[in-house]
């Protein structure tokens, strides 16, 4: 069973922890509108478990922001994560920085 999501707003960052999966991210699609209003980064170093469902609503929330006239940065990407994006030629869609 997978582990819950939880994430915490600190200023223009919103970080993910525990797993971003296909049984887990409902609860953050259905809050996207209000956690993501004032963000300018995502913070995913706290997760241990990210799958294409969970990329798919980073690369919508990426999305989401730029209409908004907002860059959306994904910060501490793992290099599963990375190497995730790369399978899906992602890199020039979804902007990543690795962890500091």
């Amino acid at each position: 069973m997978a582990d819950k999501l939880s994430w915490l707003s600190q200023q223009e960052t919103l970080i993910l922890q525990g797993e971003l999966d296909r049984e887990t991210l409902l609860p953050l699609w259905q809050q996207r509108e209000v956690l993501l209003a004032d963000k300018t980064h995502i913070d995913v170093s706290q997760l241990q478990r990210v799958d294409s469902s969970g990329l798919a609503l980073l690369v919508h929330f990426r999305e989401l922001r730029a209409r908004q006239g907002v860059s959306l940065t994904v910060i501490g990407v793992s290099d599963r994560l990375s190497t995730l994006i790369e399978l899906y030629n992602l890199q020039h869609i979804i902007p990543v920085e690795t962890a500091l």
